[in-house]
């Protein structure tokens, strides 16, 4: 895996928690502002999800199984978008404290990730 942008989607995530989080202490909702940041996430999520699947097709193996490391690409893929999704149904503070939690937990998958490749 790429190092620097296991680190750069992390930090993102943790970025995009840290607003949600400040938006939910001020009693707000998620905007529209957050859902673009949502969409940078989702899209560094994207290209690690690409390269990790170019990594596993060119005979790279992570140091922990091919199946584990698999599961946890899907994992950090799909958690922004289902907090933001989850954020919209609850238009309330709520909702960016959901947002905040998954940008936390792709922060994890992202160390995770970093683990099962052999970092």
């Amino acid at each position: 895996m790429l190092d620097a942008l296991t680190l750069a989607t992390g930090v993102a995530a943790l970025l995009l928690a840290a607003w949600c989080g400040w938006a939910a202490h001020r009693d707000q909702p998620t905007k529209d502002w957050h859902f673009i940041g949502m969409a940078v996430v989702t899209m560094l999520a994207v290209i690690q999800l690409i390269v990790g699947i170019v990594q596993l097709a060119r005979g790279e193996k992570p140091e922990q199984g091919t199946t584990i490391f698999v599961a946890y690409l899907l994992g950090a893929f799909a958690c922004i978008p289902a907090a933001g999704f989850m954020s919209l149904t609850e238009r309330t503070r709520w909702g960016s404290v959901t947002v905040a939690a998954g940008g936390v937990v792709l922060a994890v998958l992202e160390v995770r990730l970093y683990d099962i490749w052999g970092g």
